[in-house]
């Protein structure tokens, strides 16, 4: 059974994104990318109440802005989907989930050393470049069932 439900396009979709957001830190870092947009499908809290599909998580906006920068300026993001980012992102939505993301709701790239927060949310780990935000404990337990 798939952590979420979801459609063949999504798969190309968040292929696209994880390639776009992490391609220079690998499957993994991919990978990581591919955990945290899953995990706001999954979310039933926080920015992400009315998220419910890969789409509506790609494409959120807040504060004005898409949420994955990616959206509106990536070049890469707008190229096809290939096919190891695809079978990447299809292990996503099947089963895959990892320390430092498997919980993960948020990441960003500080360009220094990670904070321990991130808007009073707490630092789980860092790969590469980016660092990666849970959510607070009792804040959003959806995230840690899915």
């Amino acid at each position: 059974m798939p952590r979420i439900n979801y459609r063949s396009s999504d798969i190309a979709l968040m292929a696209r994104m994880m390639r776009a957001e992490a391609e220079g830190e690998g499957n993994q870092g991919m990978l990581y990318v591919g955990n945290v947009i899953v995990n706001r499908v999954i979310a039933d809290c926080s920015d992400f109440k009315d998220v419910r599909s890969v789409h509506q998580a790609i494409f959120q906006v807040q504060g004005g802005n898409y949420s994955f920068e990616a959206v509106q300026k990536g070049n890469m993001f707008y190229q096809r989907a290939r096919t190891g980012e695809k079978r990447l992102a299809k292990l996503n939505l099947d089963y895959w989930r990892q320390h430092p993301a498997k919980f993960a709701l948020w990441y960003f790239n500080p360009y220094a050393p990670c904070p321990s927060t991130w808007y009073d949310q707490p630092f789980s780990g860092q790969f590469k470049n980016h660092c990666y935000y849970e959510p607070k404990a009792g804040t959003c337990d959806s995230v840690y069932r899915g």
